[in-house]
């Protein structure tokens, strides 16, 4: 499973949706209207409350299913993969391909965004505007066929499987009484995205300095993070806030802050193109100004989820300093060449800096203060069929 799909993006929710409005439940479990105790967040201090849809509250026995099936390989047709295979925990929910590949084997265009926090996620994948909901999102990976990566054919062919497991009529029975424990497309990504928003990182090292620790960060990672929070660099302008993003959502805010950028990757034709494979927001919108919009991801363990960018062609931290300190990636041969650093369409903040080898220690410095090793090892998003897991 990969946040990041293909151009059909769109066409494969509404795909999916009209698979799943026109299958009926395969198994319906008899149980208590009794809805479940509301939820509790444990948000670290400083976290807003995440924005939930009211069409799919929290509760702790919908979490605990949506764990299960994030790690279940009966989600994808030939019962090889799972969500968990391109996201996996130790990497902050991401791989550590340049790509993602699907459960047939079949690389896909696009790096696999990580999970960290994705219930902040004002948008969910690294080019679509249309995707905001965690519900619709799991769709895509589970049925979509551009490119394959679950590659479900048909609901029944899913419900049939879980059904015939006796665990999840007692899970779903708990998890969804108001919906008579129903097993269907739609319940299984309720679960799904109930866990996925329990995937919260807020404990680094950055974190417990800013909450008084001053022993927390070293001398480096503290000169690093003035740098990272200075004019001269930019970075906090797309890499801000609590989460170090621009496009958020959550509880509080009247409406989600959404943002995508051209960062120079590419400019092939000297006018800001990028290559045919992927031209990001443009491929939605088709506005010519849309050419090479991402999503700029959130920094939070960024330090485990190389390698970078979309398309994963920024192998470390280190050559990523290299881009933005040039104000754009240049490519002297090949398909792609082109100097990012001259593109018209260019984010505004790109515009390069200088820095000395120390200030480049320091922020990298800075950047690996913000890896949660507790995210990263946390048991209440670990796999449960694992040995001696609960």
């Amino acid at each position: 499973m990969s946040l990041g799909s293909d151009v059909r993006f769109a066409i494969g929710v509404a795909v999916a949706f009209a698979a799943l409005v026109g299958l009926e439940a395969l198994q319906e479990i008899g149980c208590s209207t009794k809805s479940p105790p509301a939820w509790r967040w444990d948000l670290p201090p400083g976290f807003p409350p995440p924005r939930i849809p009211e069409d799919n509250p929290m509760s702790a026995a919908k979490v605990e299913l949506g764990r299960y099936l994030f790690y279940d390989k009966r989600l994808s047709e030939n019962q090889t993969q799972a969500c968990a295979t391109c996201h996996q925990q130790k990497r902050a929910f991401s791989d550590g391909r340049i790509h993602a590949v699907g459960s047939t084997g079949q690389a896909h265009r696009r790096n696999s965004m990580a999970l960290t926090n994705v219930a902040y996620a004002a948008r969910l994948t690294w080019g679509n505007s249309l995707i905001d909901r965690l519900e619709a999102q799991a769709l895509i990976p589970m049925f979509g066929d551009a490119p394959i990566e679950l590659g479900l054919t048909d609901e029944a062919t899913l419900t049939q499987r879980l059904a015939n497991d006796a665990r999840y009529i007692r899970m779903f029975a708990a998890a969804f009484p108001d919906e008579d424990g129903r097993i269907t497309a739609h319940t299984v990504t309720k679960a799904i995205a109930a866990f996925e928003r329990t995937l919260i990182s807020g404990n680094s090292p950055y974190d417990r300095y800013i909450r008084g620790d001053t022993k927390a960060l070293s001398e480096s990672a503290k000169r690093g993070m003035v740098l990272f929070l200075s004019e001269r660099l930019e970075c906090f302008h797309c890499h801000g806030g609590f989460n170090f993003a621009d496009s958020v959502d959550h509880a509080k805010l009247p409406e989600p802050e959404r943002a995508f950028h051209n960062n120079g990757l590419y400019n092939v034709d000297g006018k800001g193109g990028y290559p045919a494979t992927d031209r990001g927001l443009y491929e939605i919108t088709h506005e010519p100004r849309d050419m090479g919009r991402f999503k700029a991801p959130s920094l939070r363990n960024i330090a485990v989820t190389a390698p970078y960018m979309h398309d994963g062609s920024v192998p470390t931290l280190d050559a990523a300093i290299d881009h933005y300190a040039a104000g754009g990636r240049s490519i002297d041969s090949g398909p792609n060449s082109g100097v990012g650093s001259e593109s018209p369409l260019k984010d505004a903040f790109v515009t390069g800096f200088i820095v000395s080898q120390q200030e480049r220690g320091d922020l990298l410095a800075f950047l690996e203060s913000l890896t949660d090793e507790l995210f990263l090892t946390d048991q209440r998003f670990a796999d449960p069929f694992a040995t001696g897991r609960p």
